[in-house]
């Protein structure tokens, strides 16, 4: 009755436990939900301001597919100032959320049996993605003893002649890993002299606590090339609700196709939001910015420590994003297990690390107030004393 390609695709395990957890509380249930990747803060307001001017002016008819001039112009300066990149307005396209982005670049990059390299723990929806398009996702396990990054050992082993492509996700959803600039070399060193296309997601770039942000596309030449680079403004600017994902590729057949592909599903970003991404984009909100990943990392400082005193559990220190990653194998080996029943038992929300790609882990989510955290980890603590 249904098609094949929507056989093949999961619900995310992420929106399924926030529903879950939203469905105890709408029942009455005291829950703290820890499972949403979406900060607790509001939009700054002069990105506000930006989005309503646009209202009063009657700004809200179609646009380009790929984006009105003005805001593909304020993708180019960002890429510019902040990562050292160049690209003409024919190189970039943005659209609803970098999911979409995920989904033009599949759909136009992506054949059947084509495989695909994805690090794990990996964000739930690149295997699906690739799957839906008939791609072959390949898991490349890691964990605390890698930092949960890959090593350039462990993708040679990886690559064969199907290989189509590497997603490389810094910082990462979910452990908060970074790839420093040696790390990106030593792989882009293998990568050198194949085909093999690169997609950068760099969603929490601006959310960095240790080290420096090194976008791949800068490592050389080469990387340039073969980078598609994915990134937004939902995570850094607390925009989630607004829907503005873009990417950049030197490759202008393959923003062609794209964009093509765009006008044909969603056709463009709605024009009220792009005329707010702009003052985001040019680097008008940076205080806010970073006044919310001060705070980010404050919460960052009290789940590491706090996480790792809890017997049984322990935790690698995010360098990035507003997650963390907990290792839970030594309580319950099964990760749905343990999400679930924390969830029926202390109405506390965590996503289940298999959802990840990753079992025997949950992940946390420490975009919410500090007082909630506190609340929440002393619950888990319960939980587990109990068991």
């Amino acid at each position: 009755m249904f098609s094949k390609r929507i056989e093949k695709l999961s619900p995310s395990l992420t929106i399924a436990i926030s529903q879950k957890a939203r469905d105890l509380k709408a029942a009455g249930r005291d829950v703290l939900a820890f499972s949403a990747g979406e900060p607790d803060f509001d939009t700054p307001e002069i990105i506000k301001k930006e989005g309503i001017k646009a209202i009063e002016e009657g700004f809200t008819k179609y646009t380009a597919v790929a984006g009105i001039p003005e805001v593909i112009e304020a993708v180019r300066v960002k890429l510019k100032k902040d990562n050292n990149l160049d690209y003409s307005h024919d190189e970039i396209i943005v659209s609803n959320g970098a999911k979409q982005s995920l989904f033009n670049i599949m759909a136009s990059l992506i054949d059947e049996r084509d495989e695909v390299i994805i690090p794990a723990p990996y964000w739930v929806t690149y295997p699906e993605i690739v799957k839906y398009h008939g791609g072959v996702p390949v898991s490349i396990m890691t964990d605390e003893s890698t930092g949960f990054k890959i090593t350039p050992e462990m993708l040679k082993k990886a690559i064969t002649p199907k290989t189509k492509m590497l997603i490389i996700t810094t910082p990462s959803n979910p452990t908060g890993a970074v790839y420093t600039k040696e790390e990106l070399e030593a792989l882009a060193d293998v990568l050198k002299g194949t085909d093999i296309w690169v997609v950068s997601d760099e969603m929490y770039e601006k959310l960095i606590y240790d080290g420096e942000f090194t976008a791949t596309a800068s490592i050389n030449k080469d990387m340039l090339q073969r980078t598609i680079t994915v990134n937004g403004l939902s995570k850094s600017h607390a925009m989630t609700g607004w829907r503005f994902g873009y990417c950049a590729s030197k490759n202008k057949e393959l923003v062609k196709n794209m964009i093509k592909l765009q006008s044909q599903s969603t056709s463009n970003v709605n024009s009220i939001t792009q005329k707010a991404a702009i003052p985001a984009l040019l680097g008008k909100a940076d205080k806010d910015v970073e006044n919310m990943r001060k705070e980010f990392q404050k919460r960052r400082d009290y789940v590491y420590e706090a996480f790792n005193k809890i017997p049984g559990l322990s935790a690698a220190k995010p360098a990035g994003a507003f997650y963390i990653f907990v290792n839970h194998k030594e309580i319950m080996p099964k990760s749905m297990n343990f999400a679930l029943t924390l969830l029926e038992d202390k109405g506390v929300a965590v996503v289940p690390g298999i959802g990840f790609g990753s079992e025997g882990y949950f992940r946390f989510s420490f975009a919410t107030d500090l007082e909630t955290i506190k609340e929440g980890i002393k619950r888990i603590e319960e939980f587990i004393k109990a068991l």
